[in-house]
């Protein structure tokens, strides 16, 4: 972006991060070393093109780096990119407090929440052998509708086509209800109880969605 023209270390940091989509690159790789197509997964909204040109900025100011592995290149944070791990995370504290979504189908995402939620499934909670969790979105379209989160060996998949594997647990809800429970916005036994969250399957596992689907980092933030 183009400077402000400052020696103020706001100004020159903001030169860096401000470009739009560049924190949310900074969020993914917080996680672990990504892939293109891992961070793609992970800003969806974001073109290819658009990508790689940020990737090669924060490269340039050396927030990033990239490697090259046996599986490909991965995108890793440096020193100065681990830095800003609690900036960030600041920075998703204070939206949850005072810029919190009103969860309107503008926000929403279906993408962004299975990547998100098959990356905190607390695995613990599923037997060795493969466990396959058949997600339905109901207000979206079939492209998006179905999701699969397919659990083996401690180990979590993520598929938007129908793996082939028996269903061990089906859930049914809106996209809305289930980015509430991810957001703590609303509790499973409050879905259920209301009917906006339907479960068929593996008794155990049904009983047990509470403790073993996760939610978001800044689930715990209360409103201002």
């Amino acid at each position: 972006m183009k400077g402000f023209g400052q020696f103020c270390p706001v100004a020159k940091a903001t030169e860096v991060l401000g470009e739009k989509w560049t924190p949310l690159i900074i969020r993914e790789l917080i996680t672990d070393d990504q892939s293109f197509n891992d961070l793609r997964k992970g800003v969806p909204l974001i073109s290819p093109s658009l990508l790689s040109a940020r990737l090669k900025s924060l490269e340039h100011c050396g927030v990033i780096e990239r490697n090259k592995t046996d599986k490909g290149v991965n995108y890793s944070l440096t020193e100065a990119g681990e830095e800003l791990t609690p900036v960030i995370e600041q920075l998703g504290v204070w939206g949850q407090r005072w810029a919190r979504s009103d969860m309107s189908k503008k926000d929403l995402d279906p993408s962004l929440l299975m990547w998100d939620a098959h990356r905190r499934i607390d695995t613990a909670y599923f037997p060795e052998e493969r466990s396959v969790l058949r997600f339905e979105f109901v207000d979206y379209p079939s492209k998006l509708r179905l999701w699969w989160l397919v659990i083996a060996d401690g180990e979590v998949d993520i598929c938007l086509k129908d793996p082939g594997h028996e269903v061990t647990l089906y859930i049914q809800s809106t996209l809305k209800t289930m980015t509430q429970i991810w957001m703590g916005d609303m509790s499973v036994a409050k879905a259920r109880r209301d009917k906006l969250l339907h479960l068929q399957g593996d008794a155990a596992i049904k009983k047990t969605m509470a403790s073993w689907i996760g939610c978001s980092v800044f689930a715990g933030v209360n409103p201002a």
